[in-house]
């Protein structure tokens, strides 16, 4: 779903003088000592708040289709439970909960103002209408699956008078309330009293900057904490986390150099990251390229799944099963879900019997004692197209690396996809297809001393090495597992560095050069008693550049200030999502947030009072915003002279 991007104010409609001037960007080297070297401010060491020394840590898998909470107190940080039971499952473990809310009005006799109450996950019966996917609308530059309505989600939304954060931030103090009684019969009332709680949250790779902004919103809203102490982390990383920590703890072929795939394939989608491996002991990887996604979930095979049952039956058989048997309709989806979706091969089953009881025998549809019988090409025939979805996108993610000349070594497989037998075999055969079904490259043909022809040449010589295909346990919560781990973490990550997803910068005003700029862009400074141009943009960081929390980045401005004048100044941070940045301005750059910066708590004496020729006096300070990236999320910080002076406001903005 794609909406107009929001209109540039012009810098004519601004105050000029206001405006920065002569930007440059530097990184700023670590350092504690606070000092400016060649004018870009170092990087002090951040005080933290004394804390409790021990911690109950909460990772929240906030997924499209399903979610997951795992947990892991300090005091015993290689326990890592998994939350299983659900209000509304009936006794029935599952490792996650569905993703599905609706509101119920407050009964008649209800006090005024009582809010509607909650129904969300297993609370639901087959043909109750829900909120679903509603994950995906907190980011509205991702395109939509076909299967969710824009318009039916908006009426629901619109008749229980919610918004989109409404209904998340409601999902998730589902989720918060009922966490907090799981950890308090698991602990006991007491130490979950007296023991801070941190919360981790995951969001997809693929992510702007808006929603993950938006997404800790909603978290805040849910009682999760403030907005600025919730942790994010984004989903394949987390999923990277724990999979490498497992790796670590078992023998492996892997070495310094090597390149691994993270592939994580969940309900709507799917998303890569690249990592390479920089040490071994202890593991430490730094992110080699530019994580890419697609919607290419398994939410995707039951859709293709309804579309082919509806083919068998008709399309007036199809919907008298969904409205007047909706329980066996239920219970095909079921199975197809459970069995069919994670266990499915070609090679053990050559035909899939779907349960459909109280339909009639038909022997031209394939119905048979209350079993719908699939024949494995007409399984394929569901899976085939997603399944090529999925490897095109790792295929992409292995010619980038190996166009830099890097070395791919594996590709780990999680997420519910992520289970599907099918699906790892469907990638083994794409990228090692050498292997044998041991799981090894086949001998060459033994070696002979008699005279034979030159051989043919071998048209897999020049090929690249196979790539292992690695589906580690607990891949349906690998990514919440790498949650808990990543608050767990208390000093350097295992993650080093990552890659920008695109450019991002400044606009700035500097002075007018008549072979550079057009004439009809200049405009006449009263301060600076020079002619000067705008909108010019300096790209701080580029695209697939690495990036590091431990490495921020500096903006610096220069700032003018008549008599009287506000000391709170705005700036835009701008993207662009293009291999090539523009220098200046246009409108098909993205606003990601507009800075709010005060500078009232400067001292004065930092500024500098200049005086034109003509007698106006006016101060003028040089500064540094000094932006942090970290997994999922933006900070901002405002140095002079290497003296932090507090944060920056950023207001993000929705493309």
């Amino acid at each position: 779903m794609s909406l107009p991007l929001p209109l540039h104010t012009s810098s004519s409609q601004r105050n000029r003088e206001s405006r920065s001037y002569y930007t440059t960007q530097t990184r700023s080297p670590a350092s504690a000592e606070g000092k400016s070297i060649n004018g870009a401010a170092t990087t002090d060491v951040k005080e933290e708040k004394p804390r409790s020394k021990e911690r109950i840590i909460v990772g929240v898998d906030f997924g499209t289709t399903f979610s997951g909470v795992a947990a892991a107190y300090t005091g015993a940080p290689d326990e890592i439970e998994i939350i299983k039971t659900w209000p509304g499952g009936n006794g029935i473990t599952s490792d996650k909960v569905p993703t599905e809310l609706s509101y119920e009005p407050a009964p008649p006799n209800s006090p005024p103002g009582t809010p509607p109450t909650v129904k969300w996950g297993f609370q639901f019966r087959p043909e109750e209408p829900r909120l679903r996917c509603i994950k995906l609308f907190l980011d509205r530059a991702q395109k939509l699956p076909f299967y969710v309505s824009p318009l039916e989600t908006a009426s629901q939304l619109r008749k229980n008078k919610k918004t989109v954060v409404d209904a998340v931030a409601d999902y998730l103090t589902q989720i918060r309330k009922h966490t907090m009684d799981t950890l308090r019969r698991r602990y006991g009332e007491g130490l979950v009293a007296s023991t801070p709680v941190d919360w981790v949250l995951t969001c997809p790779a693929v992510w702007s900057d808006a929603a993950k902004n938006t997404t800790l919103l909603a978290a805040e809203r849910a009682g999760m904490g403030e907005k600025s102490q919730i942790r994010m982390i984004s989903e394949p990383e987390a999923a990277a986390v724990y999979t490498l920590k497992a790796i670590q703890l078992q023998p492996t072929h892997l070495k310094v150099g090597d390149n691994l795939i993270v592939c994580d394939a969940g309900g709507g989608t799917v998303d890569l990251i690249a990592y390479k491996i920089v040490s071994l002991t202890p593991l430490r990887v730094e992110e080699s390229a530019v994580g890419t996604g697609g919607l290419c979930g398994s939410a995707f095979l039951n859709y293709r799944f309804e579309e082919h049952v509806k083919s068998r039956l008709g399309q007036t058989r199809f919907d008298e099963l969904k409205t007047k048997k909706a329980k066996s309709w239920q219970m095909a989806l079921k199975y197809f879900e459970e069995f069919v979706k994670r266990s499915f091969n070609e090679d053990e089953h050559q035909e899939v019997n779907i349960p459909l009881p109280g339909l009639p025998d038909d022997e031209a549809a394939g119905l048979d004692s209350g079993f719908l019988l699939l024949t494995s090409s007409q399984v394929k025939s569901i899976f085939d197209p997603i399944i090529k979805e999925v490897c095109d996108l790792v295929q992409g993610q292995v010619d980038v690396l190996r166009r830099k000349g890097a070395i791919v070594s594996g590709i780990i497989l999680v997420g519910g996809f992520g289970q599907s037998d099918y699906l790892y075999r469907r990638l083994r055969a794409h990228f090692a297809p050498a292997y044998d079904d041991e799981g090894t490259i086949p001998p060459p043909p033994p070696y002979t001393e008699l005279p034979t022809n030159p051989p043919p040449p071998d048209p897999l010589a020049d090929r690249p090495l196979p790539i292992e295909v690695m589906q580690p346990i607990h891949a349906w919560t690998a990514v919440v597992r790498g949650a808990v781990l990543r608050g767990l973490e208390s000093g350097s990550s295992t993650v080093l560095s990552r890659r920008a997803r695109m450019h991002y910068g400044t606009s700035y005003a500097t002075v007018y050069d008549e072979t550079k700029h057009p004439v009809t862009e200049r405009y006449w400074s009263p301060l600076w008693e020079r002619w000067m141009v705008s909108d010019r943009m300096q790209w701080h960081i580029r695209k697939g550049e690495p990036i590091s929390p431990t490495n921020p980045i500096a903006f610096h401005y220069t700032r003018n200030f008549r008599p009287g004048q506000s000391m709170v100044v705005t700036d835009d941070l701008i993207a662009c999502e293009a291999d090539d940045p523009p220098d200046r301005y246009t409108r098909d750059l993205i606003h990601v947030c507009t800075l709010t910066t005060d500078l009232s708590a400067v001292p004065r004496h930092l500024f500098t009072k200049l005086t034109t020729t003509r007698g106006v006096e006016f101060l003028n300070l040089d500064f540094t915003l000094e932006m942090t990236v970290d997994s999922a999320g933006l900070g901002f910080e405002l140095k002079v002279d290497g003296v932090r002076y507090g944060r920056v406001e950023a207001e993000f903005h929705s493309v």
